[in-house]
């Protein structure tokens, strides 16, 4: 009788196509080479490093991760993408830094049912009108970080501000979300090339300009250069600098140094969270990479968890995508920022804090928490997605 009953229970699971999978298989594609190299490593070691801490396992499945480096071409992430969507048949795509290459490449995805979690690149046209079922955010909407800092800038009192952005989809939603709580003068928004290293022209244009602040969006390598120059002319002792939480954190702190003492930025995540998931993630990082962990890299974990919450909630049934979005939109993971919720557009809510750079007691320069600037902060667009 009960051999009966097992077969009856397997025959309806599989009339159902309901049968758990055998593993997971995720496309991980990212910019692993170039000046903007450090981002793509950091998410992907913050990634990798999850699955391994779940003994190479996502939601209970073995789990293979396919690894891609998009070059910062645009072509290059869709032909990617295409290759591990049509040929590789992988259950996920994650691992995208920016959004001009990540908008060429999801397409791909959504049109195959294929569930695209984001561990960086969220920008504003998939938040609103545009809005993806397949489209689930694991950091934070492009523009937020930019919010939190035109807010410190508005209560710090500053007048004026010059923006500079590099001319992408980011770049845009960067300033526009500046500006959204920003409420002096912009003294001037230039938009720079991106992956553009020399900012001479840009220097001396802000001397002139004599701004009572300066908010830079300027990822990888661009950042480094800036940051560089910027204190190299001089007008570190004249002008505050502002940046979002990735424009002073470890990728930039490494190669720039001494510099980055006392520079002020926004994130929604620190090395200093006192949380049992970000104390384990922030000492198995280090003692892996001998490094500290970036926000990209805390934003690799992250993504990585959350595939592993809607593995193991949809019970392995990956091939069911609708009871697999439903598990990740519960987003019931451990996340190292602390509390974790979506939006209806599948993008979080969340708090965002006042960063610091100074000296932990090693000595090491490392970004503390200050205070916080917005709490359970959602996005400007959500009332604009269909979704519900």
């Amino acid at each position: 009788m009960r051999r009966r009953i097992c077969a009856l229970t397997l025959s309806l699971a599989l009339a159902s196509g309901a049968q758990a999978a055998d593993k997971v298989k995720v496309g991980f594609i990212s910019t692993l080479s170039g000046p903007s190299a450090a981002l793509g490593v950091d998410i992907r070691d913050g990634f990798q490093l999850a699955v391994k801490m779940n003994g190479g396992k996502l939601g209970g499945l073995p789990a293979e991760v396919l690894v891609g480096d998009d070059q910062f071409k645009p072509d290059v992430g869709r032909q990617i993408a295409e290759k591990y969507i049509r040929l590789d048949k992988v259950d996920f795509l994650t691992g995208f830094v920016f959004s001009n290459i990540m908008l060429a490449a999801v397409p791909v995805a959504f049109e195959a049912r294929i569930i695209y979690v984001s561990p960086n690149a969220a920008p504003s046209p998939l938040a609103g009108k545009q809005c993806n079922p397949y489209f689930f955010v694991a950091s934070w909407p492009n523009d937020a970080y930019h919010e939190a800092a035109g807010q410190h800038a508005t209560n710090k009192g500053y007048k004026s501000a010059y923006l500079i952005a590099p001319n992408y989809q980011a770049g845009k939603d960067s300033l526009a979300g500046f500006k959204r709580y920003y409420k002096g003068n912009v003294a001037a928004e230039v938009y720079t090339q991106l992956g553009q290293l020399d900012y001479s022209a840009e220097l001396a244009q802000l001397r002139a300009a004599r701004p009572d602040a300066l908010y830079i969006f300027l990822p990888g390598g661009m950042g480094i250069n800036f940051i560089k120059q910027f204190v190299a002319a001089g007008l570190s002792a004249d002008i505050p600098l502002i940046v979002p939480g990735f424009g002073s954190d470890q990728d930039i702190i490494r190669p720039v140094g001494e510099a980055m003492l006392g520079l002020f930025d926004t994130a929604h995540w620190a090395i200093d969270f006192d949380n049992a998931a970000n104390k384990r993630f922030v000492a198995a990082f280090e003692k892996e990479y001998k490094r500290l962990p970036s926000v990209f890299a805390a934003q690799g974990w992250d993504a990585a968890m959350l595939i592993d919450s809607g593995v193991r909630g949809a019970k392995g049934r990956i091939a069911d995508v609708e009871a697999l979005r439903k598990a990740l939109k519960a987003g019931k993971f451990e996340s190292v920022r602390g509390s974790f919720k979506f939006n209806r557009n599948q993008f979080p809510i969340q708090n965002y804090y006042l960063r610091v750079v100074g000296k932990d007691s090693q000595g090491r320069l490392v970004n503390k928490t200050i205070g916080t600037v917005f709490k359970d902060h959602g996005d400007a667009y959500v009332q604009d997605c269909p979704m519900k």
